[in-house]
């Protein structure tokens, strides 16, 4: 094996970027609050590490695969964080959905502790993430990228350099999310009208996925509908936080976003009611008298 990499947060996508990592022939420490996936993936070859900091100290560059801004904040900075525990010119993958302010703020602070950091949300899912062909949003130093050529080709199928300033990778991430947040609303908002008004819901995907009004998200996503199987892949919660960022981003600079607010507003009925937890194509729960398939066995929908 080769050097060391580390990967902080083994979620759907975390897990995908640990084991394509681990595949590449690189030596890869992992670190996740639940202790029955760390071990699981102990079990595949990696190295589990307890803390944060335990995985820094051991690591040139590590991927931090967190849920937020917080989380990222917590396992970098917080007790046990790994930034005070890497070695000087070791490399932080910033792979978080934040804010970009918060991103240009994250790389002055670990530039400060005598690291480099890509500011490089991920998009593709973990079925993409699983096979080591997401797609990047990057940006940050030359000299960053080139310390982690390896890890990034072993992680991604397209890495987008989009400049030398921390903050436009971010920037491209919060636009793609408010894209997957429309569509995904959207997706449900049509499907609900489908069953309101009687249309086979089989025959009405089988039509959508070949006609101008189809979209990723609505191929991606109604089969979960279909399967009455909300499992999460990615959460309505996840858009709440997403799309609020989108919202935030755009408040700063007074530009309006209609079509966002509203599937904002979609998300946030569906958290309200319960189902933040399950899986985001659930927001078609929010409309009223719509006979909503439920599964008849567990199972996590493709």
């Amino acid at each position: 094996m080769s050097r060391n990499v580390g990967v902080i947060g083994l979620g759907a996508m975390g897990l995908g970027v640990a084991r394509s990592l681990l595949r590449a022939g690189l030596r890869v420490h992992a670190c996740d609050l639940r202790s029955e996936v760390l071990n699981a993936f102990v079990a595949e070859g990696g190295v589990g590490c307890a803390t944060p900091a335990e995985l820094g100290a051991q690591c040139e560059v590590i991927v931090t695969l967190v849920v937020n801004a917080a989380q990222t904040e917590a396992v970098l900075f917080g007790e046990q964080g790994a930034i005070a525990a890497m070695k000087k010119g070791g490399v932080v993958i910033a792979s978080a959905t934040v804010a970009p302010d918060f991103a240009i703020e994250l790389g002055k602070r670990i530039e400060a502790a005598g690291l480099q950091m890509l500011d490089a949300p991920v998009s593709g899912g973990a079925a993409r993430a699983a096979s080591g062909e997401m797609t990047m949003m990057t940006s940050g130093p030359a000299a960053a990228y080139a310390a982690c050529e390896d890890v990034l080709a072993a992680m991604a199928g397209k890495v987008y350099r989009l400049g030398a300033e921390h903050g436009a990778g971010s920037k491209v991430k919060i636009i793609n999310q408010l894209l997957a947040g429309v569509h995904i609303a959207v997706a449900a908002e049509a499907m609900a009208l489908g069953l309101r008004e009687g249309v086979d819901p089989a025959a009405l995907y089988e039509v959508i996925t070949h006609s101008a009004g189809n979209s990723w998200m609505f191929e991606n996503r109604v089969p979960h509908i279909l399967k009455g199987d909300y499992t999460p892949l990615s959460a309505v919660d996840i858009f709440v936080k997403d799309l609020g960022l989108v919202l935030d981003t755009a408040r700063g600079s007074k530009f309006p976003l209609p079509l966002s607010a509203a599937a904002h507003q979609m998300f946030m009925m569906a958290s309200t009611a319960g189902h933040g937890g399950e899986d985001d194509s659930a927001v078609i729960k929010i409309f009223p008298g719509i006979d909503v398939p439920t599964a008849k066995q567990p199972g996590v929908a493709p």
